[in-house]
């Protein structure tokens, strides 16, 4: 039983950030809603910071400080793309608090943005948090159902 505490949030992805919680085929990019880079979800951000969802190391930064991806101690590979054509704004709004190959704990901060500039500036402030090895894994992703995310405590995927 003991042993069960240190499983306790392993395959488990947490929420990234506060928002709207929305099925990644409502995301309108056919990238994304195709689900061509993995599987996942979205959130509709009610705040600009992003936060690890899970325990692992940080393995892609863009060079715009838009997206981030994570590898999680079980080998899921996460990638959180805040907004969408986000990458045309050159860095304008974000700021990155992580670096590649930093190890990271569910909570850390690794990014923050500024929604209002984002949401001006881009198409949609919708951020897609993809499984971007879903596709070669033998592993299932049960995606949640819930409407609300909460960063750190709303399990948005349970990978099995």
């Amino acid at each position: 039983m003991v042993f069960n505490l240190f499983k306790k949030n392993k395959g488990k992805i947490y929420a990234p950030l506060n928002g709207t919680i929305q099925p990644l085929a409502e995301v309108p990019d056919p990238v994304f809603s195709g689900k061509m880079m993995g599987e996942g979800i979205a959130i509709e951000p009610s705040e600009g910071k992003v936060y690890a969802p899970a325990d692992g190391e940080i393995i892609q930064v863009a060079p715009t400080n838009h997206a981030v991806g994570i590898l999680t101690e079980d080998g899921t590979e996460v990638l959180i793309h805040v907004g969408l054509n986000t990458v045309n704004l050159k860095g304008e709004g974000f700021q990155m608090h992580t670096k590649m190959d930093q190890q990271v704990k569910k909570g850390d901060l690794l990014l923050e943005f500024d929604l209002d500039y984002i949401r001006e500036h881009a198409p949609s402030i919708v951020t897609p948090i993809v499984i971007t090895n879903s596709h070669n894994s033998n592993k299932t992703y049960d995606v949640t159902h819930e409407k609300v995310a909460v960063q750190g405590e709303s399990v948005l995927i349970q990978v099995k």
